[in-house]
């Protein structure tokens, strides 16, 4: 094993030989490796059946953004690879959740169960990941027991019973993580392999088109620790090199390929807010920060909420665990491994540009997603030793991991499943024989996709006292009148947006009913005659 790739500096050509061949002579034979793999596999699965139940119980995962990804995977499944006509938010998911999300609806159709089934493989997925780097140069019980301290954070959110987001919501970000975990793990595990540097270009690439945190999260820890390394060794023809140049080219490449995209008509987004805030709102972006990590970690679900009994006590003691994995790597960065260094930048990194920039908000941590990954593994990494000696020890650990792991997910498991309000409306629509409408945002792609298809209402947006289009996860052709035809408008009443100006802007309707906590106002013409093209606002 080289010192690029083991983090270690001085071993010789003799011990390094010695070393590899004292792990040839105590590598487990193919039947406890099988039995291994086997064992790890059903972990896997037990995982991809909990979170799946907890997405399940998450009335958020049941609103109109996941349903707009669900027909966006829809469009692409029928052929319109490119989303011609779309205009979609500030992350597009393109690359991972929504071609995931299409294959789903080959078996399912057009239905919520495709998203959901996709959100909770995507949290394995990170959940993999995050264990393979968290077990790495560990043996025995103390990988076991990594796996354990690493999932055990990782479930931490879903322990707060409410409607706060939790990264098993719906896809928003989450998958973001995947492409850092995956290119750190690339470049700790195979650092001067001649693959490495192309297919992390590629996946860098692939990442920034689906979510441009990756670009000012995963490329600059790259840039920096494979920097480091490199001058560290004072050598220029290295893998670090290599490394580095491929996150640095990856950035011009992908835009080369979204320009190329656009030129051929493919979808155009809002843009992102890459804006550095002004320097007197700093201060307050960094309270909305910690904030964020605290509903991050599960300890606080909402704005003003009150901390969240046995839950927060939880999230804290998580969030303590990564702190201690922060602090380990700082104090002793010369010799840590290349992963444990790309993480530790990456979280500050992330938290740095979140704080500094217009993005801070109080209601979802969704752009710091990945701090809970990172900070999962350095935990395990510096709260659990490589090795565990004797066997009583090992045991009690495996014990305490495996109680810390899997009680919180079995206890968000048990929670109902949630039963979306919107397929009380969209059952009634049908019922009645309305099949086109016009709504609110979070009644709009909802209501759809509860109807497996079968109502659309389309969402508008109150301007003052004009009513438009929303140029925010649409397909532009839903609102050309010669092609569809929308009799009713949906309203609201909790909200109340369009409340105030629909009559005054559509005209009287021919008849009102009130469904639930909607009233629908019914007309005999087509209202869409009467709306302007969407305001294209800042897209790109």
């Amino acid at each position: 094993m080289s010192p690029s790739r083991s983090g270690n500096v001085g071993l010789g050509l003799e011990d390094q030989a010695l070393q590899a061949g004292h792990e040839q002579r105590s590598a487990p034979p193919a039947s406890r490796r099988a039995w291994a793999a086997l064992a790890w596999g059903a972990g896997a699965a037990a995982l991809f059946v909990l979170f799946l139940r907890i997405t399940l119980a998450d009335p958020r995962s049941m609103s109109s953004d996941p349903a707009n990804s669900a027909l966006q995977a829809w469009d692409l499944l029928h052929g319109h690879l490119l989303l011609h006509g779309w205009i979609v938010g500030d992350a597009t998911f393109y690359t991972l959740e929504l071609p995931l999300i299409a294959i789903a609806e080959m078996f399912s159709g057009l239905h919520l169960i495709a998203v959901q089934v996709v959100v909770a493989l995507v949290y394995v997925a990170v959940a993999v990941c995050a264990v393979a780097i968290a077990v790495t140069d560990s043996r025995g019980a103390a990988r076991a027991v990594r796996a354990g301290v690493t999932v055990a954070v990782l479930a931490a959110p879903a322990m707060i019973a409410s409607d706060a987001w939790i990264p098993l919501s719906f896809p928003d970000h989450t998958g973001t993580s995947l492409f850092l975990l995956v290119s750190f793990l690339l470049v700790d595990r195979a650092t001067d392999r001649r693959f490495t540097a192309p297919l992390l270009c590629a996946i860098l690439c692939a990442g920034q088109i689906s979510d441009v945190t990756v670009r000012y999260v995963a490329v600059p820890a790259i840039v920096v620790v494979c920097g480091y390394r490199a001058l560290a060794t004072r050598k220029i023809a290295t893998g670090d090199t290599a490394n580095l140049t491929a996150a640095v080219v990856s950035v011009p490449l992908s835009l080369a390929i979204r320009a190329l995209m656009r030129h051929a008509g493919g979808y155009l987004m809002v843009a992102p807010k890459t804006q550095i805030a002004p320097v007197s709102s700093w201060p307050h972006n960094a309270a909305m920060t910690w904030h964020a990590l605290r509903v991050l970690f599960g300890i606080q679900a909402a704005p003003n909420a009150s901390p969240a009994g046995l839950a927060a006590i939880f999230g804290f003691c998580c969030l303590l665990v990564a702190a201690a994995g922060m602090v380990r790597v700082l104090w002793r960065w010369r010799t840590a491994r290349r992963a444990e260094q790309l993480l530790l930048v990456a979280i500050i990194v992330n938290l740095g540009a979140y704080t500094i920039s217009t993005v801070p908000n109080v209601w979802v941590p969704h752009d710091i997603v990945a701090v809970l990954p990172a900070g999962a593994i350095l935990g395990a990494r510096a709260l659990v030793p490589a090795r565990i000696a004797g066997r009583a020890a090992a045991l009690a650990a495996t014990c305490v991991a495996a109680v810390a792991a899997l009680l919180p997910l079995s206890l968000a498991a048990t929670r109902p499943p949630a039963i979306a309000p919107e397929a009380q409306l969209a059952t009634w629509l049908q019922a009645h024989g309305l099949r086109y409408g016009l709504g609110d945002y979070w009644d709009g792609s909802a209501v759809t996709l509860q109807s497996d298809g079968q109502v659309d209402v389309r969402t508008v947006l109150v301007t003052g006292r004009e009513i438009t289009p929303w140029a925010w996860e649409m397909y532009r052709s839903w609102y050309d009148p010669a092609r569809h035809y929308a009799n009713f408008i949906v309203i609201d009443l909790a909200r109340n947006d369009l409340g105030p100006v629909a009559e005054g802007f559509f005209g009287k309707p021919v008849s009102t009913d009130r469904v639930g906590g909607w009233q629908i106002l019914i007309y005999h013409r087509n209202v869409l005659k009467q709306l302007k093209p969407p305001e294209m606002g800042d897209v790109s």
